[in-house]
């Protein structure tokens, strides 16, 4: 039995598929360590969506490469997007590697190991379309949460990603499996569910041509120790009356929801390729905010495509200023070989791309400023994941944040806090985009 070190990157859906490999390696006898150092292999779980993803992985790669020469690492697996994209070129161009996997084959991934331990090199390429396996997982971040990914691949064909030809089409989890996982992971301990997919508002729609998402919160929401439900990457023609409502009258739903609407202007949402107009997003925006109170927003915008100049960006800037979207990522255009938009005239370059991003993010924290000075002296829950002891203090997260995008709480307690368990905190402060707080009481306590 081998030693094996797992080193995920990307998105959610991506830390999914790597709990799941992690528990088939288990499963099959060996034995997961921290460090690649040392290891008899390392899996790297990559993402290849932008240019800045990919060379990521590739200098993962090329770090294990040199542990490798060293003699202080045996084998390199790499797996997910960067493999799905490049095919076979990924054994040719980097001799360090000796097996890659697509994205449909992480079921795969005890049989490759086996047959790289055996001095082979291998490469597995299964049907990106196929029907969805369901696998038992192993949780490797902060207790008290983890993701249900809730459906695989994407149908709505924007026009920079490649997405859909990496994770292939649109796939439901059938709702019983979702439930049985969620029951597991709740008796695991799990208190907080954050539902994922490429677009969520799309599930069930596969199945029997009907949103189903309203029904499955509800009965996620049936589940005693589930505490919170967070709901991620919402595309927004998909948020109708029935979601909003599922969404008000569920109690664990926390008001936080993702919806990545990528710009503003009219005509850069139809040279994307998106759905719906400017005027759209903002009725939507005002609309959730009605009926869901303390509502959190988060976004994510790409500036610098092809056709944006300076009045689609003012239009954009303007947008932020007015609206005090709480979370926002802003991503300078990235072309995609394989996408219309990277054929498209009248490319911004690079560098003014980086700049638009950097100029509208200037906007932003300038709204998170004023929003976290708000919260200053209110109360809150807040799931508590862990203690630093450089900083001497506790930190977790309330339902305005959600993990590794929106920072943390930092609580002053004189007691010992368990990370998984929810402490009522009072806001003192703020530093840094992160809030202050001192702890108030204990989920046990308040019942």
């Amino acid at each position: 039995m081998a030693n094996i070190a797992l080193i995920s990157l990307g998105c959610a859906k991506n830390q999914v598929n790597s709990e799941e490999m992690l528990y088939l390696l288990v499963k099959a006898g060996h034995t997961t360590v921290g460090e690649p150092q040392g290891a008899d292999a390392v899996v790297v779980n990559t993402c290849g969506f932008i240019d800045s993803a990919k060379g990521e992985a590739i200098d993962h790669i090329l770090e294990l490469g040199e542990l490798k020469r060293r003699g202080d690492l045996k084998k390199i697996i790499v797996t997910g997007c960067l493999s799905q994209r490049y095919g076979e070129d990924v054994l040719q161009e980097m001799p360090e590697v000796d097996a890659i996997l697509g994205t449909g084959s992480y079921g795969e991934i005890v049989h490759a190991l086996e047959r790289v331990l055996q001095g082979e090199r291998v490469a597995i390429f299964g049907d990106i379309d196929a029907p969805l396996e369901d696998r038992e997982r192993i949780v490797v971040h902060s207790p008290g949460w983890a993701y249900l990914k809730i459906a695989e691949g994407c149908d709505n064909r924007c026009a920079y990603c490649v997405i859909p030809s990496l994770r292939g089409k649109f796939r439901s989890r059938p709702m019983e499996n979702l439930l049985a996982e969620a029951r597991r992971l709740a008796a695991d301990g799990v208190r907080e569910l954050i539902l994922v997919a490429q677009d969520i508002t799309q599930y069930g729609m596969d199945l029997d041509g009907t949103r189903q998402l309203p029904d499955l919160i509800a009965k996620l929401a049936e589940i005693p120790e589930l505490k919170w439900i967070r709901l991620h990457y919402l595309y927004p023609d998909g948020i109708d009356d029935r979601l909003i409502a599922a969404i008000r009258d569920t109690e664990k739903v926390v008001h936080y929801l993702d919806i990545p609407i990528q710009h503003i202007n009219d005509n850069i949402l139809t040279a994307m390729n998106r759905r719906g107009s400017g005027a759209e997003i903002r009725a939507l925006f005002a609309k959730l905010r009605a009926a869901l109170p303390g509502l959190v927003l988060r976004t994510s915008l790409i500036v610098g495509l092809p056709g944006e100049g300076e009045a689609e960006l003012t239009e954009l800037a303007v947008f932020l200023q007015e609206t005090g979207i709480q979370r926002v990522g802003v991503f300078p255009y990235s072309p995609q070989d394989e996408t219309p938009a990277a054929q498209m005239p009248d490319r911004p370059a690079l560098e003014e791309a980086e700049r638009r991003a950097e100029a509208l993010m200037a906007i932003q924290v300038r709204v998170m400023d004023r929003v976290n000075k708000g919260r200053i002296g209110r109360e809150e829950w807040v799931l508590c994941e862990g203690y630093d002891p450089d900083r001497e203090l506790h930190y977790g997260r309330s339902y305005a944040e959600s993990p590794d995008i929106d920072g943390a709480i930092w609580i002053q307690a004189e007691e010992d806090l368990i990370p998984g368990q929810f402490y009522r905190v009072r806001y003192t402060g703020e530093v840094d985009g992160e809030m202050l707080s001192v702890l108030c009481d204990t989920e046990e306590e308040s019942q």
